[in-house]
């Protein structure tokens, strides 16, 4: 265990800068918190989870997939640097792991693993949520985690990786602090996984009657926002751009709130209504991705709740399920 202290933040990050690209939590000039490099703000890792979803940097809202000339096709380079990102709660960490099962499955997907690969992951948990509130302790799921407490930042590392980059910093005594953190996590509030739980059992056993999703579905506004944010969603289009005599082909990602999210060549639409495409959302969560990968795959990060203008986040609609069936 490594011990480091608040005025050796940043130089540590600075520090690592030469071998990776170093995207963590910063303040940007407005107040607002987002993923940057130390050239666009401040580390500000107190606060809790970004807005944005944090597997972006990993399967990015659009990018090439290849050009093609009169001399072939020529696929994206890899980055020059392995990302380090840094500063993601232990539910984001649950939900880049799912990203990583997902996009490994045959046929693995090579663009997502030209990020991925070699990619350093910093945790954060702690004292450092919304307020100075209790993170959970993530005890793995990436290869070094940041454990706030009053003396400063305890680090765990949980690879070889991890344990080389922190080589350097002092060592901290700090066992009875994390051992305490733990007991204390332990007595947070999981009213929000039981619910989940419930949720996604009556799903199962299709207890929820298409009234339901009528209901919801007038509410949606198709703004795509909880696709937008969601750190497991992982729909995509293809756009093809012709530039004279280059021809570029993009993946963008997509959202199965909009109309033309599975319209068939034909005219035909599975999902041709709202109520539909609402079901579908919250049902690929919490049934068809358990039924597929074995678990469930919302994880509970807040943010399609957070910006939804009509209410149906996915806390939100689990909620209105379980207290009406």
């Amino acid at each position: 265990m490594k011990l480091l202290t608040f005025h050796r933040l940043m130089g540590f990050f600075a520090s690592l800068e030469e071998e990776w690209d170093v995207r963590l939590p910063i303040r940007l000039p407005d107040g607002s918190r987002a993923l940057g490099s130390l050239a666009d703000g401040p580390p500000s890792l107190q606060g809790g989870p970004l807005p944005a979803k944090p597997t972006a940097l990993f399967f990015p809202q659009e990018e090439p997939l290849f050009t093609a000339t009169d001399q072939g096709m020529h696929s994206p380079s890899p980055p020059d640097r392995p990302l380090l990102v840094a500063g993601l709660p232990p539910r984001d960490l649950a939900c880049l792991g799912f990203m990583d099962r997902f996009f490994s499955a045959p046929p693995r997907d090579d663009l997502y693993f030209n990020r991925r690969q070699g990619a350093l992951i910093v945790g954060l948990s702690g004292r450092c949520g919304p307020g100075g509130a209790l993170l959970p302790l993530a005890g793995g799921g990436c290869d070094l985690e940041m454990v706030l407490d009053e003396c400063g930042w305890l680090l765990l590392p949980y690879s070889q990786e991890g344990a080389r980059v922190t080589a350097e910093l002092p060592e901290g005594d700090g066992e009875e602090r994390v051992a305490r953190l733990r007991e204390e996590a332990a007595l947070l509030d999981d009213s929000d996984q039981r619910l989940l739980r419930r949720a996604a059992e009556l799903l199962r056993l299709e207890r929820v009657p298409d009234s339901f999703w009528a209901e919801i579905g007038d509410r949606c506004i198709a703004c795509t926002g909880c696709n937008l944010v969601c750190p497991t969603c992982s729909c995509f289009g293809i756009k093809d751009w012709r530039f004279s005599e280059v021809v570029e082909r993009n993946r963008l990602w997509d959202s199965c709130q909009l109309e033309g999210f599975m319209r068939e060549a034909s005219g035909h639409n599975p999902l041709g209504s709202e109520a539909l495409r609402t079901r579908r959302r919250i049902h690929h969560k919490l049934a068809a991705d358990r039924e597929k990968w074995g678990e469930i795959s919302c994880f509970l990060c807040g943010r399609c709740d957070a910006v939804c203008p009509t209410g149906i986040g996915i806390v939100a609609v689990m909620r209105e399920m379980v207290a009406r069936f």
